[in-house]
């Protein structure tokens, strides 16, 4: 995880999403297309016949993988600091969540370069070990925090000294060569063109990646093709932090740049510094949506648990404050709403029903909605008024300017596609209410320009009881996004909205 993944991580903070309640409460509607196919977890102990190409690319593309770090020592000081305990109560917990491989990223400056260091090769092997216990494969990441591309014969001696003993075991299923590859450093791709037919020649059975950062996306997977048409890598690590409303769409643009080379999603995630717990579970469950609905198996969330404070070594990372909230749990063990999201996702079950908070009754936190233009009249929960449950939401003394009206709003968890057509409700009321209130659609392109929307009729001005508005729609050509308002513009009164129901066909 690199400086890109904080930038990432601003713009993310925008991203509003949300998934499908019961039946018996308002939800936005999830299309039975996009639903993850129940699966059953398959103990990689099982596995003793000696892997092929083939057959650990096959486990690469299915591996349903956590980035991982203990809470108190993440990066290098997993090693430096190595607590086998810890590990074992993680893998536990990553188990439990459905996970069937886990990253290990390995640091030479840790490890002993260009001579390892026995000490970290035997915790190396504790940490396999411990995964496999829980029936877990290992994805290796080599070469992180490191950039010495000019020695190409002891970098290689170094991977060759590391991977030997994994030749034959079928719980290693690939080997990432470098974390987040800059394929515009000249150095660093003269390098690769190197590295990648020497690990190889020597390791014929073992599939070989680079990822890239979230920023570079399907453009920098595009370069690393292109500088390596000689020696191509066996498929491509995607690091997907950009919006998840438009996920689809981006996820089907990096796979076109690599066709017909295979692609996984190998870190993904929101911190919970800048964005609510329930922002970060729906971002989550729409990439998992989107992805499933683009044939990418594979989606390693980051990371399992959140970082204690000193528990990054002093770097650029350890001076981001966002980088130690990325966690499905936070440092004291308690689970976040992320958490359940990803073993849904992971084992097939049925999404949490509470998700989409479409009555508004989540928590503190825990909602996927957010207020639009606030300065033009907050947008806020309150128990003054409920249709049901006991909160509503709220806008009262609202403006409007050329960027538009105050607003709640979310986008749903359904990947948006062109044609779709689109229906909304909101229940409404007003108290002295002026102006125009109304639920809106609005269908965005894969650069986030606006490409049209729809809207209800308005509810009747002055003061009215519980009112149901509709509104319906068509994706227009182009679209990757969509968001739901729940909008009132110039009203001097009070209106409340509850119970939305939205839904795709």
């Amino acid at each position: 995880m690199n400086l890109s993944r904080r930038r990432a991580a601003v713009i993310a903070s925008t991203v509003l999403l949300g998934l499908s309640a019961p039946a018996a409460a308002p939800a936005i509607a999830q299309p039975a297309a996009v639903k993850p196919a129940t699966t059953t977890k398959v103990a990689t102990t099982a596995v003793t016949a000696v892997p092929t190409l083939a057959s650990r690319l096959a486990a690469v593309k299915a591996a349903k993988t956590i980035n991982y770090y203990p809470a108190n020592a993440g990066w290098s000081k997993m090693w430096t600091s190595f607590d086998a305990a810890k590990i074992d109560a993680d893998m536990a917990k990553a188990d439990a969540l459905g996970a069937t491989s886990a990253r290990a990223i390995i640091f030479p400056s840790t490890f002993g370069y260009p001579t390892l260091n026995s000490t970290y090769t035997s915790r190396l092997a504790t940490f396999v070990n411990t995964a496999d216990k829980y029936g877990m494969t290992v994805k290796f990441t080599l070469f992180d925090w490191w950039g010495q591309y000019s020695e190409v014969a002891n970098s290689f001696n170094w991977a060759n000294n590391l991977l030997r003993a994994y030749r034959d075991d079928p719980r290693i299923i690939s080997v990432e060569l470098q974390n987040e590859f800059d394929p515009d450093d000249v150095g660093a791709v003269t390098w690769a063109k190197k590295i990648v037919p020497l690990v190889r020649a020597a390791y014929p059975t073992m599939p070989l990646t680079f990822s890239v950062n979230g920023d570079d996306g399907a453009i920098g997977m595009g370069k690393i093709k292109a500088a390596l048409t000689a020696n191509p890598i066996d498929f491509y690590d995607f690091h997907f932090y950009t919006s998840s409303e438009r996920a689809l769409a981006v996820i089907k643009q990096a796979q076109a740049t690599v066709a017909p080379t295979p692609m996984v999603i190998g870190e993904v995630g929101l911190n919970t510094l800048q964005n609510t717990e329930g922002e970060q579970a729906a971002f989550l469950a729409r990439v998992f949506q989107a992805a499933n609905a683009a044939g990418v198996q594979s989606v390693a969330p980051w990371t399992l648990t959140d970082f204690a404070t000193g528990s990054i070594p002093d770097s650029q990372v350890s001076k981001i404050p966002a980088q130690y909230n990325y966690g499905l749990y936070r440092t004291n063990g308690v689970a976040k709403a992320a958490a359940a999201v990803v073993k849904a996702a992971w084992t097939g079950a049925a999404a949490p029903a509470t998700l989409m908070d479409t009555s508004f009754e989540n928590g503190t936190g825990l909602s996927p909605w957010r207020a639009y233009l606030p300065e033009l009249g907050q947008a806020v929960k309150t128990q003054a008024q409920a249709r049901t449950g006991k909160w509503s939401v709220t806008l009262t003394n609202t403006g409007k300017t050329a960027a538009g009206a105050p607003s709640f709003r979310v986008a749903p968890i359904v990947p948006v596609v062109s044609g779709q057509k689109w229906h909304g409700e909101a229940w409404v009321r007003g108290n002295a209410a002026t102006g125009a209130t109304q639920i809106a659609l609005s269908w965005f392109d894969i650069n986030d320009k606006w490409l049209g929307g729809g809207a209800s009729a308005t509810l009747p001005t002055g003061t009215t009881n519980w009112t149901k508005l509709v509104v319906d729609g068509v994706a227009p050509a182009g679209s990757a996004s969509m968001q739901i308002h729940l909008k009132s513009a110039e009203n001097t009164g009070t209106v409340w909205f509850d119970d939305v129901v939205v839904s795709a066909s």
